[in-house]
């Protein structure tokens, strides 16, 4: 019989952690538990991913409506609900959360409400709705992701993050959204689709800051044409309520007048108040969670994963973190993580894909030729829109292997899960060469670019 009243308690009921909770409990047979002081599901199901697509999809009727005149469709005049569109969004939200419960049910995973705290390796303290009860555990996992973090200027108080933009009472008629992120430029996406008149503000010359110069320059672009106002090199000093909104000061002597403002400046680990330096767990100089390749903290006995180690801020990711815990910590097996050609998505408007290395990492280390093409896309002809389609291959000269996929345009998300597949299994320009191509596709555009950049040109224009 245990010492301890579990195997394994996770503090935090994120993606990962259920998963690595839920995965142990059924598949090796422990004892497991997670404790949440919000909704299970976390920042993704909850106040990340999940609502902020519906939301995408949402914004996205607005250019199909009009995409539908030139295929002989007449739509009248639309009329959008943006109270119908959170309320729907909310009976989602309650349903995977119902299944989120139910699959730890049935994997008879103990769920402990309230706020766990560590008070040393074996032991965790639970401030729940009937006050404070500690539990004991062989292993303890932290798995209390990250949280919007705010800068210190006067008036931020003002402003709201990701997390209150999903259930604002009213659609603003404008909003600035400060950050260059890919949570900032998804909701300027959101809320320029919807009608508002939406501002970027950004301190350096671009958006998208680490990705591909060519992703960056594509989508600044197109965004732009779509209506947002992007603001470089600028900087907020205040935020100041007025009678109709709220005054920004920019720059020293900028003024800019808006009715909402959203901060989206970055997402700091959450390991503030939950007894992890007390219990001797070290963590980095922004607050993250130390782990080696087996997601074993300073303390032998705990360990984390996910956005609180900030390695890669990816839900598939922290899933993956949290089935190589259960196998490190029950399975008997030494199992880690690649994190090598990890495919992202950016589901911005037009959205973004992208697997691999960008160009200037990749010419780092290698001899590279670049393959680049822009096109308008086939449903835009009728339609008349000015977008346009970006993709960019990046080749390793030497041994002909494909180094980064990238592509600002229509169904960017999907297709770079079937380029991640490619890369992982070494794909080089020949097998993508030797490919045929779906016709009419944007896609077999990836298996019919036959001609590199000349080594002058700019792979970005």
């Amino acid at each position: 019989m245990s010492d301890y009243d579990f195997d394994l308690i996770t503090i935090g009921g994120g993606s990962g952690g259920v998963r690595a909770s839920r995965f142990a409990a059924s598949t090796y047979g422990v004892k497991t538990a997670v404790v949440e002081n919000m909704r299970i599901g976390g920042t993704c199901v909850m106040r990340g991913c999940v609502p902020k697509k519906l939301l995408v999809y949402g914004a996205h009727f607005a250019e199909d409506f009009e995409d539908a005149a030139g295929y002989g469709w007449d739509v009248g005049t639309p009329s959008f609900d943006w109270q119908k569109l959170i309320a729907n969004k909310n009976v989602e939200l309650d349903r995977l959360e119902g299944v989120y419960h139910r699959l730890l049910r049935d994997a008879g995973v103990a769920e402990l409400t309230g706020t766990g705290r560590v008070v040393d390796g074996h032991t965790v303290a639970v401030d729940g709705p009937d006050g404070t009860k500690t539990y004991t555990a062989k292993h303890i996992l932290i798995a209390t992701g990250g949280w919007p973090s705010l800068p210190d200027i006067p008036g931020i108080e003002h402003a709201i993050t990701s997390n209150e933009a999903l259930d604002l009472a009213a659609l603003p008629d404008s909003i600035a959204i400060v950050g260059g992120g890919y949570i900032a430029v998804e909701f300027a996406g959101i809320f320029n689709g919807l009608g508002a008149d939406t501002h970027i503000i950004i301190r350096g010359e671009n958006i998208l800051r680490g990705f591909d110069e060519a992703v960056r320059d594509t989508l600044h672009d197109e965004m732009t044409k779509k209506g947002v106002t992007i603001h470089q090199e600028t900087s907020v000093q205040s935020i100041e309520k007025t009678a109709n909104g709220y005054s920004l000061r920019c720059n020293g002597d900028e003024i800019l007048e808006v009715g909402c403002v959203m901060y989206a400046t970055g997402r700091a680990p959450n390991t503030k108040g939950i007894g992890l330096a007390e219990a001797g767990v070290e963590l980095d100089a922004k607050g993250a969670v130390v782990v080696n390749d087996r997601f074993q903290t300073s303390v032998d006995s705990i360990y984390a994963l996910g956005d609180v180690i900030d390695r890669v801020q990816l839900t598939p990711v922290a899933l993956a973190e949290g089935m190589a815990v259960a196998h490190n910590l029950f399975g008997g097996k030494a199992a880690a993580v690649d994190y090598a050609n990890i495919p992202t998505a950016v589901f911005s408007t037009p959205p973004v894909g992208t697997v691999g290395l960008t160009e200037e990492e990749a010419r780092r280390d290698h001899d590279v030729e670049i393959y680049l093409s822009h096109f308008r896309p086939m449903k835009y002809t009728l339609s008349g829109r000015d977008e346009r389609t970006m993709m960019k291959m990046i080749v390793d000269k030497k041994t002909d292997r494909v180094l980064g996929c990238h592509m600002v345009g229509l169904d960017a998300a999907e297709m770079t899960q079937a380029l991640g597949i490619a890369m992982k299994c070494g794909a080089t320009k020949a097998h993508f060469d030797a490919t045929v191509g779906i016709h009419p596709t944007a896609a077999e555009e990836w298996v019919t670019m036959r001609t590199p950049l000349r080594p002058q040109a700019k792979a970005a224009e």
